[in-house]
């Protein structure tokens, strides 16, 4: 079982959400980090067998993992307007942690293979009380993830409420699959 161990130096540790779920993934799949940063999970998936995308608008904090075999960085700015760099592409996990941009929401069951698992997390209101982010643009409401994928996904686990590690806060979590499409 994948634990927030298994990380390389330096970096922040993995989520214990993705940790928990990570063995969900089937073997040797593949799985895009949205918004990967530091790339703390395409790290930890990685060292599992998956092979694993990453896109963020700045990769240079990945120079290390770019010679790497399946390892693929993807340099884009989700936010901007340009066009949408995944189009038409599936995986068997995408993972998005510490990061909202609305209009993205919709598009994440699309990036799942049949099966495919969605690992998510990421700030709620009330997190204000605790520092950043504190603007709502960037805090779920109540519900609102779980209400972002309910007709397509089938939830495995949802959580909501206050965490203490790594630090204090107001989180929504989310694990949920996409139907497997019938065959025939």
């Amino acid at each position: 079982m994948a634990t927030s161990k298994d990380h390389a130096p330096g970096l922040p540790r993995p989520s214990a959400w993705v940790c928990r779920f990570a063995p969900l993934i089937p073997p040797g799949g593949a799985v895009l980090d949205l918004a990967c940063g530091s790339g703390r999970h395409l790290r930890l998936l990685r060292a599992m067998g998956h092979p694993v995308t990453g896109v963020d608008r700045d990769i240079s904090p990945l120079a290390d993992l770019a010679h790497l075999p399946d390892v693929e960085m993807i340099e884009a700015d989700l936010e901007n307007g340009s066009p949408f760099p995944l189009e038409g592409r599936r995986f068997d996990c995408v993972i998005v942690t510490n990061y909202l941009h609305r209009p993205l929401l919709p598009r994440l069951p699309d990036l799942l293979s049949s099966g495919g698992l969605l690992l998510y997390e990421t700030f709620a209101q009330g997190n204000e009380r605790f520092g950043r982010p504190s603007n709502p643009n960037f805090l779920l409401a109540p519900g609102e993830l779980l209400e972002a994928v309910r007709q397509q996904l089938q939830v495995v686990a949802y959580e909501q409420g206050e965490v203490w590690e790594p630090k204090r806060a107001m989180v929504q979590r989310l694990a949920a699959r996409k139907m497997e499409e019938a065959q025939g």
